[in-house]
């Protein structure tokens, strides 16, 4: 494990790493598109709906500044009152709202999908840890978030003074103007410096995605020892999957062996291969292959068929194709079939049977 910590993280994240991550509510996201498509949409909708918010505070107003003189300080005679206000705050707020809401989830759906999990609200031990607080304050991503909300302050600032310093020589005529041509004004001047900085935050909110693209790539990023380890988990780990197959053809070999003594033959060629055959006229349709081996496994199978009593037959060529084409438990091909009728009907005479094998 020690060794582990000081490999250098090359690998590219695999795609399990990358469920797990998201699954821990871990993306890439960057804040400042949602932030400039909020913005933007709030800025649009006031502007396309300036009548409409307008018309419904003028009403308000002239309501409230009606009923001045005839409103009692009381209870009673409030409540009223405030709820209207509250309606009517309600009733102009609510596009707005509405539009913040859905824009705002639309911007974090775009950048990371459907995504909902718990993990990053579950309380944690390092959350409270000073300790943890410490690094995570004097971080290269807490930096680079300070360096970003002071590269937005001034921009900002120096759009609203540029702004502001174009339109300075239009202040002195408004102290003739009428108190909506003043609101004019000041929305005009508002709505420029609204937008010339969403232009910039557009800008640098594009910046700060890939900024946040990389970095996650970056942190995502696997050791050569961290691969094998997980290919172990996903795949099982390639010596204890041939320790398996290797017990599992050591099974099959003692079944293999134990189905030898209920063999009606076994073909040789004469040393390196045996190949013993079982076969129940009327039963069966042709002899099958109960048992088959090479080298040492051959001896043992043709030890095995001594014992028993098995005749053992050497026929080269026969044992050969046996050997090649036919699998424990399967029966032989039409092609051996007179080959091996031979041998039976052979086995037959020696025994003193009178069944024959089918061919």
């Amino acid at each position: 494990m020690a060794e582990e910590s000081f490999q250098e993280r090359t690998e590219q994240a695999t795609p399990k790493r990358r469920q797990e991550a998201r699954e821990k509510g871990q993306v890439a996201k960057s804040r400042e598109l949602a932030s400039v498509a909020v913005l933007l949409s709030s800025l649009f909708t006031l502007y396309w709906g300036s009548s409409f918010f307008m018309t419904r505070l003028c009403g308000t107003l002239s309501y409230y500044l009606e009923h001045l003189g005839s409103i009692k300080v009381s209870f009673e005679s409030m409540q009223p009152l405030a709820l209207l206000g509250m309606k009517q705050f309600f009733i102009l707020m609510a596009p707005l709202f509405l539009v913040i809401t859905v824009i705002a989830l639309l911007s974090n759906y775009l950048q990371v999908g459907t995504l909902f999990t718990w993990e990053p609200i579950i309380p944690k031990i390092s959350k409270i840890n000073p300790m943890e607080g410490l690094k995570r304050l004097f971080s290269l991503q807490s930096l680079v978030e300070f360096i970003k909300s002071l590269f937005k302050l001034v921009i900002v600032t120096w759009i609203a003074w540029s702004t502001v310093r174009d339109q300075i020589h239009l202040l002195p005529p408004l102290l003739d103007q009428t108190p909506y041509q003043i609101i004019s004004y000041i929305g005009t001047v508002s709505f420029k410096i609204f937008w010339k900085s969403c232009l910039a935050m557009i800008l640098l909110s594009v910046l700060d995605y890939m900024y946040q693209r990389w970095e996650f790539e970056k942190n995502l990023k696997m050791t050569k020892q961290e691969v094998k380890e997980e290919f172990k988990q996903t795949e099982g780990d390639p010596q204890v999957k041939s320790r398996i197959r290797s017990i599992q053809r050591e099974q099959a070999r003692k079944r293999m062996m134990q189905e030898v003594p209920e063999a009606d033959v076994v073909i040789t060629n004469p040393t390196h291969l045996a190949v013993a055959l079982k076969y129940e006229a009327g039963r069966m349709q042709a002899p099958y292959v109960v048992a088959k081996g090479a080298g040492v496994l051959a001896e043992k199978i043709r030890e095995i068929a001594r014992e028993h009593g098995i005749p053992v037959v050497e026929n080269k060529p026969v044992a050969q194709s046996l050997y090649k084409l036919v699998e424990v438990g399967q029966t032989i091909p039409e092609t051996l079939f007179q080959a091996v009728a031979e041998i039976f009907a052979y086995v037959y005479r020696l025994k003193g049977r009178t069944a024959k094998p089918r061919g």
